[in-house]
C-alpha cells in the first residue's frame, strides 16, 4: 500500500496494522478494535440512544470493516473509513427501526412552528459530525419528499431558505394564519413519517 505522506504517526500506524492484519495476524485485528472500539461505541450510542443498541452497532462495524478489509486503500485515514462504515451502518439500522431520536429531528409543540431543528448544531463539528450531519440532512430530504408538496414547499420556504413566515405569505400569496397553520402540520407530517414509514399524500 503507498501511503499518504501527510498522513499522522497513528495514522500510518493504523496502516502497518491492517497490512499485518491482512496476513491472518490476529494482535493486529485486536489493536485496530481496542483502539477504535469506545469511539465508535459512543458515537453510535449518540444516535441510537441505547447501549445494547450501539453494542450490537459496534460490533457490526468492526466485522463489516475487517470482512472488507482487502477493499481498504490508504488514499484516506484508516479511521475515516471505519467510521463511514460505522455509520452508514447505524443509519440503515435508523431507517429500519424506524427510530425516531432528538439527534435527527426536534419538533415543538407550539403552533408557530419554532423549535423545529433541521440538524445538530455542533459548537466544534469534526469531520466525523460533519458527515453525521450531511447523512441527517440526506435522509430528512428523502423524508420530506414524502408529504404533500404545498407542505413541502412551506418546510423548504422556512426550514432551508430561512424565510420568515411573512416573507413566506407574501411569496405564496397565503394569509399569514393559513401559512403557520400548514407549517404546524407539515412537522406533524413529517413526526408521523418518521414513525410508520408511510407516506402522506
Amino acid at each position: 500500500m503507498e501511503v499518504n505522506q501527510g498522513f499522522s504517526p497513528r495514522a500510518k500506524e493504523d496502516i502497518e496494522l491492517v497490512q499485518q492484519a491482512l496476513t491472518g495476524d490476529q494482535r493486529a485485528y485486536a489493536k485496530l478494535m481496542n483502539r477504535y472500539r469506545d469511539s465508535i461505541y459512543f458515537l453510535l450510542l449518540k444516535m441510537v440512544h441505547n447501549e445494547d443498541d450501539a453494542n450490537d452497532l459496534t460490533i457490526e462495524a468492526f466485522g463489516k470493516a475487517f470482512s472488507n478489509l482487502r477493499k481498504y486503500t490508504p488514499d484516506f485515514a484508516f479511521s475515516t473509513w471505519l467510521y463511514k462504515i460505522a455509520l452508514n451502518n447505524c443509519i440503515d439500522f435508523i431507517r429500519k427501526k424506524k427510530v425516531e431520536t432528538l439527534s435527527l429531528f426536534e419538533f415543538s409543540d407550539g403552533e408557530q412552528g419554532e423549535g423545529m431543528r433541521m440538524e445538530v448544531q455542533s459548537n466544534s463539528p469534526d469531520p466525523e459530525e460533519m458527515y453525521i450531519r450531511k447523512q441527517r440532512n440526506k435522509l430528512l430530504r428523502e423524508v420530506i419528499d414524502k408529504i404533500n408538496p404545498k407542505y413541502r414547499l412551506l418546510i423548504e420556504l422556512r426550514y432551508y431558505d430561512e424565510k420568515s413566515y411573512e416573507e413566506i405569505a407574501i411569496e405564496t400569496s397565503l394569509p399569514l394564519g393559513t401559512v403557520k397553520a400548514q407549517l404546524f402540520r407539515a412537522k406533524g407530517l413529517l413526526y408521523q413519517i418518521l414513525l410508520d414509514g408511510k407516506e402522506h399524500m
